[in-house]
């Protein structure tokens, strides 16, 4: 288990930028192509998409390209299931 040490801390440090950590909640409900979801976040293109290649990389979100445009959706439910065991912690220790 100690091997999996380093790519748990590199999935945290993935997770744990507020942009980042947006994107996914943005994904949870049904894939968005780039330009609806800088819209959503109110972003530009060229700075989501920066985060998109961030969390494709970590393999958390994946693509598929339509004509022009690119659409994201969560990796896996592995994905969401962290997102929201995250969510439900905090809400639990700061009662939102």
């Amino acid at each position: 288990m100690d091997d999996y040490i380093y790519e748990i801390a590199e999935l945290f440090k993935v997770l744990g930028e507020p942009t980042r950590a947006r994107i996914i909640q943005a994904l949870e409900d049904s894939e968005i192509c780039v330009c609806k979801l800088a819209k959503k976040l109110g972003m530009t293109q060229s700075a989501i998409s920066h985060q998109l290649s961030i969390l494709k990389r970590a393999r958390l979100v994946k693509k598929r390209r339509e004509g022009k445009s690119l659409y994201y959706t969560l990796a896996d439910h592995h994905v969401s299931v962290l997102y929201d065991t995250a969510l439900e912690h905090i809400k639990e220790i700061v009662k939102l």
